[in-house]
Protein backbone atom coordinates (compact mmCIF):
# COMPACT_ATOMS: atom_id res chain seq x y z
CA UNK A 1 0.00 0.00 0.00
CA UNK A 2 1.61 3.63 -0.92
CA UNK A 3 2.84 5.67 2.00
CA UNK A 4 -0.11 8.29 3.19
CA UNK A 5 0.11 11.78 2.32
CA UNK A 6 -1.10 15.19 3.68
CA UNK A 7 -0.88 18.18 1.70
CA UNK A 8 -0.50 20.89 4.53
CA UNK A 9 -0.78 23.91 2.17
CA UNK A 10 -3.71 23.17 1.11
CA UNK A 11 -5.32 22.19 4.43
CA UNK A 12 -3.55 25.86 6.33
CA UNK A 13 -6.01 27.43 3.92
CA UNK A 14 -8.72 26.39 6.23
CA UNK A 15 -7.27 26.68 9.29
CA UNK A 16 -7.52 29.36 12.36
CA UNK A 17 -4.46 30.37 14.37
CA UNK A 18 -5.81 29.70 18.14
CA UNK A 19 -4.82 29.00 21.59
CA UNK A 20 -7.13 26.54 21.71
CA UNK A 21 -8.66 23.42 19.91
CA UNK A 22 -12.47 23.63 19.72
CA UNK A 23 -12.72 22.24 16.07
CA UNK A 24 -11.65 20.10 14.06
CA UNK A 25 -12.59 19.61 10.38
CA UNK A 26 -9.46 16.55 8.93
CA UNK A 27 -9.74 14.73 5.86
CA UNK A 28 -6.96 12.19 6.91
CA UNK A 29 -5.66 9.54 3.87
CA UNK A 30 -8.16 6.54 4.06
CA UNK A 31 -10.81 8.25 6.48
CA UNK A 32 -14.17 6.62 6.08
CA UNK A 33 -16.05 8.45 8.99
CA UNK A 34 -15.83 11.34 11.64
CA UNK A 35 -17.81 11.57 14.92
CA UNK A 36 -17.88 15.11 16.80
CA UNK A 37 -18.44 14.11 20.59
CA UNK A 38 -19.13 16.34 23.60
CA UNK A 39 -15.42 16.63 24.04
CA UNK A 40 -13.39 14.18 21.74
CA UNK A 41 -13.34 13.82 17.71
CA UNK A 42 -13.34 10.88 16.40
CA UNK A 43 -12.17 9.89 12.56
CA UNK A 44 -12.39 6.39 11.08
CA UNK A 45 -9.49 5.14 8.69
CA UNK A 46 -10.35 2.57 6.76
CA UNK A 47 -13.52 1.65 8.92
CA UNK A 48 -10.51 -0.37 10.87
CA UNK A 49 -8.73 1.89 13.43
CA UNK A 50 -9.74 5.31 14.97
CA UNK A 51 -7.75 8.56 15.13
CA UNK A 52 -9.26 10.06 18.90
CA UNK A 53 -8.42 13.77 19.16
CA UNK A 54 -8.54 15.30 22.82
CA UNK A 55 -9.75 18.96 21.98
CA UNK A 56 -10.05 21.58 24.54
CA UNK A 57 -13.61 21.79 24.84
CA UNK A 58 -15.24 21.54 27.85
CA UNK A 59 -18.59 20.03 28.91
CA UNK A 60 -20.98 19.91 31.76
CA UNK A 61 -24.52 18.61 32.34
CA UNK A 62 -24.20 17.49 29.09
CA UNK A 63 -23.59 20.80 27.59
CA UNK A 64 -20.27 22.11 25.96
CA UNK A 65 -19.28 25.40 27.31
CA UNK A 66 -18.74 28.42 24.81
CA UNK A 67 -14.88 28.64 25.66
CA UNK A 68 -11.70 26.12 25.41
CA UNK A 69 -9.73 25.31 28.28
CA UNK A 70 -5.71 25.96 27.05
CA UNK A 71 -3.74 22.47 27.50
CA UNK A 72 -6.93 20.23 28.76
CA UNK A 73 -6.72 18.27 25.50
CA UNK A 74 -3.32 17.24 25.77
CA UNK A 75 -3.99 16.60 29.42
CA UNK A 76 -6.66 14.41 29.11
CA UNK A 77 -4.91 12.52 26.17
CA UNK A 78 -1.97 11.83 27.95
CA UNK A 79 -3.41 10.84 30.95
CA UNK A 80 -5.45 8.08 29.71
CA UNK A 81 -2.50 7.18 27.51
CA UNK A 82 -0.76 6.61 30.89
CA UNK A 83 -3.48 4.87 32.29
CA UNK A 84 -4.01 2.44 29.15
CA UNK A 85 -0.79 1.59 29.33
CA UNK A 86 -0.76 0.51 33.00
CA UNK A 87 -3.74 -1.52 32.72
CA UNK A 88 -3.11 -3.19 29.36
CA UNK A 89 -1.76 -6.64 31.03
CA UNK A 90 -5.25 -6.96 32.93
CA UNK A 91 -7.63 -5.51 30.54
CA UNK A 92 -7.42 -5.44 26.65
CA UNK A 93 -7.99 -2.08 25.17
CA UNK A 94 -7.56 -0.28 21.76
CA UNK A 95 -4.50 2.01 22.04
CA UNK A 96 -2.02 1.45 18.96
CA UNK A 97 0.24 4.44 19.23
CA UNK A 98 -0.25 7.80 20.61
CA UNK A 99 1.35 10.14 17.71
CA UNK A 100 0.74 13.57 19.28
CA UNK A 101 -0.14 14.74 22.93
CA UNK A 102 -4.00 15.21 21.64
CA UNK A 103 -4.15 12.53 20.06
CA UNK A 104 -4.29 8.62 19.94
CA UNK A 105 -4.27 6.37 17.28
CA UNK A 106 -6.34 2.30 18.17
CA UNK A 107 -8.33 -0.12 17.14
CA UNK A 108 -12.12 0.34 15.88
CA UNK A 109 -14.66 -1.34 18.24
CA UNK A 110 -18.29 -1.98 17.79
CA UNK A 111 -18.60 0.19 21.41
CA UNK A 112 -21.46 -0.98 23.80
CA UNK A 113 -23.94 1.37 24.28
CA UNK A 114 -24.06 2.01 27.99
CA UNK A 115 -21.69 3.77 30.06
CA UNK A 116 -20.44 1.53 32.77
CA UNK A 117 -19.66 4.39 36.14
CA UNK A 118 -18.40 3.31 39.23
CA UNK A 119 -18.65 5.22 42.34
CA UNK A 120 -16.47 4.20 45.47
CA UNK A 121 -18.28 7.22 47.32
CA UNK A 122 -21.65 8.93 47.77
CA UNK A 123 -21.04 12.33 45.94
CA UNK A 124 -21.62 14.54 43.44
CA UNK A 125 -25.05 13.14 41.32
CA UNK A 126 -25.47 9.82 43.23
CA UNK A 127 -25.20 12.48 46.62
CA UNK A 128 -27.79 15.05 44.83
CA UNK A 129 -29.73 11.85 44.10
CA UNK A 130 -29.76 10.40 47.61
CA UNK A 131 -30.05 13.82 49.69
CA UNK A 132 -33.28 14.41 47.52
CA UNK A 133 -34.53 10.81 49.27
CA UNK A 134 -33.65 8.46 46.86
CA UNK A 135 -32.31 5.12 48.19
CA UNK A 136 -31.86 3.24 45.32
CA UNK A 137 -29.70 3.73 42.18
CA UNK A 138 -29.34 1.86 38.99
CA UNK A 139 -30.90 -0.90 40.50
CA UNK A 140 -28.43 -0.45 43.50
CA UNK A 141 -29.41 -0.61 47.30
CA UNK A 142 -28.61 2.36 49.22
CA UNK A 143 -28.27 2.04 52.99
CA UNK A 144 -30.07 5.00 55.07
CA UNK A 145 -27.98 7.77 57.17
CA UNK A 146 -25.12 8.03 54.55
CA UNK A 147 -23.42 11.13 54.13
CA UNK A 148 -21.88 13.07 51.18
CA UNK A 149 -18.48 12.15 50.78
CA UNK A 150 -19.26 9.10 52.86
CA UNK A 151 -17.16 5.92 51.33
CA UNK A 152 -18.89 2.24 50.23
CA UNK A 153 -18.34 -0.72 51.59
CA UNK A 154 -17.98 -2.08 48.57
CA UNK A 155 -17.25 0.15 44.76
CA UNK A 156 -20.73 0.17 43.14
CA UNK A 157 -21.95 0.35 39.31
CA UNK A 158 -24.21 2.80 38.77
CA UNK A 159 -24.29 1.79 34.17
CA UNK A 160 -25.72 4.68 32.22
CA UNK A 161 -27.18 4.62 28.76
CA UNK A 162 -24.82 6.28 26.12
CA UNK A 163 -27.23 9.26 24.66
CA UNK A 164 -25.73 11.17 21.15
CA UNK A 165 -27.49 14.51 22.48
CA UNK A 166 -29.21 15.39 25.64
CA UNK A 167 -28.54 13.32 29.19
CA UNK A 168 -27.54 10.07 29.75
CA UNK A 169 -29.99 8.09 31.46
CA UNK A 170 -29.19 5.93 34.53
CA UNK A 171 -30.31 2.27 33.83
CA UNK A 172 -29.82 -1.26 36.14
CA UNK A 173 -28.19 -4.12 34.89
CA UNK A 174 -31.06 -5.84 34.58
CA UNK A 175 -32.58 -3.44 32.19
CA UNK A 176 -29.59 -3.54 30.11
CA UNK A 177 -29.99 -7.22 29.41
CA UNK A 178 -33.48 -7.37 29.04
CA UNK A 179 -33.52 -4.50 26.37
CA UNK A 180 -31.02 -6.45 24.79
CA UNK A 181 -28.72 -3.59 25.01
CA UNK A 182 -25.66 -6.27 26.02
CA UNK A 183 -25.49 -9.62 26.34
CA UNK A 184 -25.52 -11.03 30.32
CA UNK A 185 -22.50 -13.22 28.88
CA UNK A 186 -20.98 -9.80 27.54
CA UNK A 187 -22.68 -7.87 30.63
CA UNK A 188 -20.10 -9.87 33.10
CA UNK A 189 -16.72 -9.12 31.22
CA UNK A 190 -17.66 -5.71 31.39
CA UNK A 191 -18.49 -5.99 35.29
CA UNK A 192 -15.20 -7.72 36.23
CA UNK A 193 -13.30 -5.50 34.27
CA UNK A 194 -14.77 -2.60 35.36
CA UNK A 195 -13.77 -3.20 39.07
CA UNK A 196 -10.63 -4.59 37.70
CA UNK A 197 -9.77 -1.45 36.52
CA UNK A 198 -11.34 1.03 39.62
CA UNK A 199 -9.40 -1.49 41.61
CA UNK A 200 -6.07 -0.56 39.76
CA UNK A 201 -6.41 2.79 39.43
CA UNK A 202 -7.45 3.47 42.76
CA UNK A 203 -4.57 1.64 43.82
CA UNK A 204 -2.18 4.49 41.75
CA UNK A 205 -3.96 7.16 43.14
CA UNK A 206 -3.67 6.40 46.43
CA UNK A 207 0.24 6.21 45.86
CA UNK A 208 0.10 9.91 44.38
CA UNK A 209 -1.93 10.56 47.68
CA UNK A 210 -5.12 11.04 45.97
CA UNK A 211 -8.06 8.95 45.95
CA UNK A 212 -9.98 7.86 43.02
CA UNK A 213 -13.40 8.50 43.62
CA UNK A 214 -15.99 7.50 41.06
CA UNK A 215 -15.03 7.16 37.44
CA UNK A 216 -16.84 5.66 33.63
CA UNK A 217 -15.27 3.02 31.57
CA UNK A 218 -16.40 2.05 28.04
CA UNK A 219 -16.18 -1.02 26.37
CA UNK A 220 -16.70 -2.87 23.38
CA UNK A 221 -16.01 -5.61 20.97
CA UNK A 222 -13.55 -6.45 18.21
CA UNK A 223 -13.13 -9.78 17.37
CA UNK A 224 -15.59 -11.28 19.63
CA UNK A 225 -13.60 -10.09 22.53
CA UNK A 226 -14.91 -7.24 25.11
CA UNK A 227 -11.89 -4.12 24.90
CA UNK A 228 -11.60 -0.82 26.81
CA UNK A 229 -11.94 2.27 24.46
CA UNK A 230 -11.69 5.36 24.92
CA UNK A 231 -9.94 6.79 27.52
CA UNK A 232 -9.62 5.89 31.55
CA UNK A 233 -9.17 7.86 34.65
CA UNK A 234 -9.05 11.67 33.23
CA UNK A 235 -10.58 14.55 35.41
CA UNK A 236 -13.31 14.57 32.41
CA UNK A 237 -14.67 10.67 33.54
CA UNK A 238 -13.19 10.70 37.12
CA UNK A 239 -13.21 12.41 40.40
CA UNK A 240 -10.29 12.18 42.99
CA UNK A 241 -10.12 12.98 46.27
CA UNK A 242 -6.96 14.52 48.07
CA UNK A 243 -5.78 11.64 50.34
CA UNK A 244 -4.41 13.60 53.26
CA UNK A 245 -7.18 15.26 55.27
CA UNK A 246 -9.96 13.40 54.18
CA UNK A 247 -11.05 11.91 57.10
CA UNK A 248 -11.36 15.14 59.23
CA UNK A 249 -13.03 17.18 56.67
CA UNK A 250 -15.67 13.97 56.00
CA UNK A 251 -16.26 13.94 60.32
CA UNK A 252 -16.73 17.95 60.22
CA UNK A 253 -19.03 17.73 57.36
CA UNK A 254 -16.48 20.27 54.85
CA UNK A 255 -16.07 20.25 51.26
CA UNK A 256 -13.04 17.75 50.54
CA UNK A 257 -10.47 19.20 48.39
CA UNK A 258 -11.21 17.46 44.88
CA UNK A 259 -9.15 17.36 41.64
CA UNK A 260 -12.01 16.90 39.21
CA UNK A 261 -14.54 18.48 36.63
CA UNK A 262 -17.13 18.91 39.78
CA UNK A 263 -15.56 22.78 40.56
CA UNK A 264 -16.57 23.35 37.11
CA UNK A 265 -20.27 21.93 36.96
CA UNK A 266 -20.42 23.62 40.78
CA UNK A 267 -19.37 26.92 39.01
CA UNK A 268 -22.09 26.65 37.18
CA UNK A 269 -24.67 25.36 39.29
CA UNK A 270 -23.57 28.45 41.64
CA UNK A 271 -24.08 30.80 38.61
CA UNK A 272 -27.94 28.97 37.85
CA UNK A 273 -27.11 26.99 35.48
CA UNK A 274 -27.62 22.97 35.31
CA UNK A 275 -28.23 22.87 31.46
CA UNK A 276 -32.46 22.96 31.91
CA UNK A 277 -34.22 24.47 29.14
CA UNK A 278 -34.64 28.23 29.71
CA UNK A 279 -31.15 28.54 31.61
CA UNK A 280 -28.71 30.89 30.04
CA UNK A 281 -25.21 29.84 30.00
CA UNK A 282 -22.57 32.15 32.33
CA UNK A 283 -19.96 33.82 30.66
CA UNK A 284 -16.36 32.57 31.26
CA UNK A 285 -13.76 35.13 32.31
CA UNK A 286 -10.24 34.73 31.42
CA UNK A 287 -9.03 34.15 34.97
CA UNK A 288 -12.02 31.44 35.47
CA UNK A 289 -10.69 29.67 32.32
CA UNK A 290 -6.94 29.84 33.36
CA UNK A 291 -7.84 28.43 36.98
CA UNK A 292 -9.84 25.39 34.98
CA UNK A 293 -6.40 25.02 33.01
CA UNK A 294 -4.23 25.42 35.99
CA UNK A 295 -6.75 22.78 38.01
CA UNK A 296 -6.31 20.27 34.99
CA UNK A 297 -2.57 20.62 34.40
CA UNK A 298 -2.27 19.69 38.71
CA UNK A 299 -4.24 16.75 38.28
CA UNK A 300 -1.68 15.89 35.52
CA UNK A 301 0.85 16.50 37.85
CA UNK A 302 -0.58 14.48 40.64
CA UNK A 303 -1.66 11.32 39.48
CA UNK A 304 1.53 10.79 37.32
CA UNK A 305 3.94 11.83 39.54
CA UNK A 306 5.52 14.22 36.58
CA UNK A 307 5.77 17.91 35.24
CA UNK A 308 3.56 18.69 32.52
CA UNK A 309 5.46 19.88 29.33
CA UNK A 310 3.16 22.20 27.83
CA UNK A 311 3.65 21.74 24.28
CA UNK A 312 3.35 24.43 21.49
CA UNK A 313 0.01 26.24 21.17
CA UNK A 314 0.28 27.56 17.76
CA UNK A 315 -0.66 25.79 14.36
CA UNK A 316 -1.94 23.18 16.35
CA UNK A 317 -3.79 21.81 13.68
CA UNK A 318 -0.93 21.67 11.35
CA UNK A 319 0.90 19.66 13.80
CA UNK A 320 -1.67 17.17 14.32
CA UNK A 321 -2.65 16.39 10.80
CA UNK A 322 1.77 15.62 10.32
CA UNK A 323 1.62 13.67 13.38
CA UNK A 324 -1.29 11.87 12.73
CA UNK A 325 -0.11 10.87 8.91
CA UNK A 326 3.26 9.73 9.80
CA UNK A 327 1.79 7.34 12.71
CA UNK A 328 -0.79 6.08 10.07
CA UNK A 329 1.99 5.65 7.44
CA UNK A 330 3.73 3.08 10.10
CA UNK A 331 1.36 0.72 10.99
CA UNK A 332 0.16 -2.07 9.22
CA UNK A 333 -3.37 -0.81 7.47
Amino acid sequence: MPKFAYSINVYQTYITMATTLVKTDFNFPGQTAVYHGKVRDVYTINDDYLVMIATDRISAFDVILPEGIPYKGQVLNQIAAYFLEASASIVPNWKVAVPDPMVTVGVKAESFPVEMIIRGYLTGSAWREYQAGARELCGVKLPDGMKENERFPHPIITPTTKAAEGHDENISREEIIAQGLVSEEHYKVMEDYTYKLFELGTKMAAEKGLILVDTKYEFGLRDGKVILIDEIHTPDSSRYFYAEGYQERFAKGEPQRQLSKEFVRQWLIDHDFMGREGQKMPEMSPEFIESVSARYIELYEHITGQPFVKEPENDLETRIATNVVDCLNNISL
